[in-house]
């Protein structure tokens, strides 16, 4: 543990060269299979400094991952995990992704969470999340884990923030009053054809019980959410792989459509 406690520097270079000159890399375990996921989540929060300070972005929300029980067994865990939006990975829905800033691209549907007001703490429900919940919208997360062939531990993944690199948001935001975010059907397309099917209910059973985890799991380092803060609750499917040229098409039942076209 000593060594990779002395290494932590040297791991945040690599996660964040790799991302930077837009390369795969050989996971971080080849080298510390030691390393705990206590410590991967240091080396994240030291990764995101990095590009904070790198990037002139700013945080503007969380993501969450393996939130789905099937993942979950294949990976062999039995939680869900996190990291960190920033600024520079929001794409608008009318300007393409530049593939030329992807490695190996996926995307997957989620729901996103609009915060109203701050929410903190390490006994935080599902309801104390819909009522600190503002709006909800469609969305597609862009991961693009920069190790080689997508092959990663979980405490690999987390070190590299979990795979984020960008996501885009529908246009239509709805009241968590208005709608039942835990049963909402989506389709997936790709050039028109229809490559997943799924439902929020996939997401710990309800997407704001999976937010209620991280929020808990925040708490816990000391740390929460803030008014305005957007969170990605997880995948309602499986991902789906992509390069310049296609365009991917999420239907909501209830939020209508989020789309992304690559260059």
């Amino acid at each position: 543990m000593t060594q990779v406690k002395n290494n932590h520097k040297e791991i945040i270079d690599y996660l964040y060269c790799a991302e930077r000159d837009v390369r795969e890399v050989t996971k971080v375990t080849d080298d510390y299979p030691a390393l705990t996921v206590q410590e991967a989540y240091e080396i994240q929060d030291g990764l995101l400094e990095r590009r904070l300070q790198e990037k002139g972005a700013k945080t503007i929300g969380v993501k969450l991952g393996l939130t789905s029980k099937a993942k979950q067994k294949m990976m062999g865990v039995d939680e869900a995990i996190y990291g960190y939006l920033h600024s520079d990975m929001l794409e608008l829905e009318w300007e393409p992704v530049d593939s030329s800033e992807l490695i190996h691209p996926k995307a997957e549907p989620e729901i996103a969470f609009m915060l109203g007001e701050d929410l903190q703490g390490v006994n935080v429900t599902a309801e104390d999340v819909l009522r600190a919940t503002k709006c909800v919208a469609p969305a597609l997360e862009v991961i693009d884990s920069r190790y080689k062939d997508f092959r990663f531990t979980l405490v690999d993944v987390i070190a590299d923030n979990c795979s984020s690199i960008k996501f885009v948001v529908g246009s239509k935001w709805v009241s968590p009053e208005t709608i039942d975010v835990g049963n909402i059907g989506m389709v997936m397309s790709k050039n028109g054809k229809v490559e997943q099917t799924g439902s929020s209910a996939a997401v710990l059973g309800h997407p704001a019980t999976a937010i209620a985890w991280a929020v808990n799991e925040l708490g816990a380092r000391g740390k929460g959410l803030k008014k305005g803060d957007i969170v990605l609750s997880g995948a309602m499917s499986e991902a789906i792989a992509f390069e310049a040229g296609d365009t991917i098409v999420a239907d909501f039942d209830g939020l209508g459509t989020v789309s992304m076209s690559i260059k």
